[in-house]
């Protein structure tokens, strides 16, 4: 598969993840993005993954001080990020005067028995923040396009909060019923914005990556 290679200087590449395709190899499978990345740009090193079922923009750095740069900036959360997904279900707020951008709050916790899934505990799980907002309610498909911005970085985290609000993203093999899963032959979770500050110039720059879900019904 070629990249959908977004941009590239000496310190950053930006690409366009596809869905099905491992952001970094897996215990069984070597076949990944930051590899094929890697055959066209020596330097270039992990930064941040994206789940291998969703698609997307990710950034990796060239060499290791944009690497350090990068990192420092992902774990001090400033790094600006949204994603849009189709998640059954009306998600409308019903009363329209109210802050059309709501928050899950909810500690997010591995499913030992069960990895790698995650699960919702209150007691145990990690602190855990998403803002979402209703973009576009589809009747016909009884499903909602959201856009979601995670304030935390969790594994799976998008996917676990709607899932625990009761509004499953269509297509998600791991945490919707059935029907749903089988409700789009992929996740549709796109990461659609990624912004930070350019870890050679400093500069503020910003990408973005409409997502191609064809669900506007």
């Amino acid at each position: 598969m070629p990249l959908d290679l977004v941009y590239a200087d000496a310190g950053i590449v930006v690409l366009n993840k596809p869905s099905g395709l491992l952001s970094v190899p897996g215990k069984t499978c070597n076949e990944c993005l930051s590899l094929q990345v890697q055959a066209q740009f020596e330097d270039a090193l992990v930064v941040h993954r994206l789940d291998m079922s969703t698609s997307g923009l990710l950034v990796m750095a060239r060499g290791l001080a944009a690497q350090r740069v990068l990192n420092d900036h992902f774990a001090r959360r400033l790094v600006h990020k949204r994603y849009v997904a189709m998640a059954h279900g009306d998600c409308r707020v019903a009363e329209p005067d109210s802050e059309p951008w709501q928050t899950i709050d909810l500690p997010i916790l591995v499913d030992w028995p069960n990895r790698p899934l995650r699960r919702i505990d209150l007691e145990s799980g990690k602190a855990s923040r998403t803002r979402w907002r209703c973009l576009h309610f589809a009747p016909a498909l009884n499903a909602s396009r959201l856009e979601l911005e995670p304030l935390t970085g969790r594994s799976h985290q998008l996917r676990v909060h709607l899932q625990a609000i009761g509004h499953p993203i269509l297509g998600d093999a791991l945490y919707a019923p059935p029907e749903l899963a089988a409700a789009s032959p992929r996740l549709l979770l796109h990461a659609t914005e990624l912004a930070f500050a350019h870890p050679v110039s400093g500069a503020w720059i910003s990408f973005q990556s409409p997502d191609a879900f064809g669900l506007q019904a």
